[in-house]
């Protein structure tokens, strides 16, 4: 095969087909799989709240909010007279957020649908800005923290959750892993893409903080299990190959060749099972900086 002789992408192409995805076909994705998602990651959710440490009478930003687990943690952790923005790219993810919100009996908390790396926020608004996997996907991610950075006070704290390398977090490393032999290979991103692992390298992290203006950084890893499943090997399956890098992957392959990617899938996730359920390895980085005013 030829090489790819094409230029690059740039940042701003790059976060155009995020913002794209986000707001459209992933976040569609996102919600109609939600419940199982947030089921999965209610420890991390845990770890990253209790990190970010919000006090009573604090105005925080959570972005990339979703459907708003960690939103609404939020807002009962600065009532009552604290206050939470909620912002994510799908507005049906906000819609849904905003509903649970008022279910919820919350009225300290809104929602807005946007994009955080140009949205014009008030300027130094802002006590926290938080996220939980939410900040790894900007095509440009100095310039975004630096447009976030504007809304927070002078010594206002940034607090996120993010994954580490790939290859550390064994609920989307192992399925992977099974799945190679069947399918084409895919496209390795670049050092500096956007996704879902773009912030693994804790010193690209500091730097990206640092060009945004950020000063006391601080990264540490959070350890945890992913939980694909409680009630068999099925579900696991599942949340294994309907989240995570083999979605796109195998929502383009020929049925027999899906049929092979679940059985290997299966085949594996099967060596997990413990007390009625899968567990597999998740690995983050709790991301602390401050801005300096």
């Amino acid at each position: 095969m030829p090489a790819d002789t094409s230029p690059p992408r740039t940042v701003d192409a790059l976060h155009a087909d995020q913002v794209a995805y986000w707001s459209g076909e992933g976040g569609d994705n996102w919600l109609a799989r939600e419940a199982r998602i947030d089921a999965s990651l209610a420890e991390l959710n845990r770890r990253a709240i209790a990190g970010a440490a919000a006090k009573p009478g604090e105005h925080v930003l959570d972005v990339g909010c979703g459907t708003g687990p960690t939103t609404r943690a939020l807002a009962r952790a600065v009532a009552p007279s604290g206050t939470v923005l909620g912002l994510d790219l799908s507005s049906a993810m906000v819609g849904e957020a905003a509903r649970r919100a008022a279910a919820d009996g919350l009225t300290n908390v809104r929602f807005l649908a946007g994009d955080a790396s140009t949205h014009a926020f008030e300027p130094e608004a802002v006590d926290l800005l938080f996220s939980r996997f939410g900040v790894m996907f900007f095509g440009d991610p100095a310039a975004a923290f630096a447009n976030l950075r504007r809304a927070l006070k002078a010594g206002g704290r940034l607090a996120f959750l993010c994954w580490r390398p790939f290859k550390e977090n064994g609920w989307a490393f192992v399925p992977f892993m099974a799945s190679v032999p069947f399918l084409p290979p895919m496209p390795r991103p670049g050092p500096d893409d956007p996704g879902p692992f773009a912030f693994g390298d804790q010193n690209r992290v500091r730097r990206i903080l640092a060009d945004a203006g950020f000063s006391d950084i601080a990264i540490d890893p959070v350890d945890a299990m992913m939980v694909l499943s409680t009630s068999g090997l099925d579900e696991a399956v599942t949340q294994a190959t309907e989240v995570g890098p083999l979605t796109r992957a195998l929502r383009e392959a020929p049925p027999a060749v899906r049929d092979k990617v679940i059985a290997a899938v299966r085949e594996v996730l099967a060596g997990h099972v413990a007390d009625g359920g899968v567990r597999l390895p998740a690995a983050c980085w709790l991301v602390k900086a401050v801005n300096p005013g």
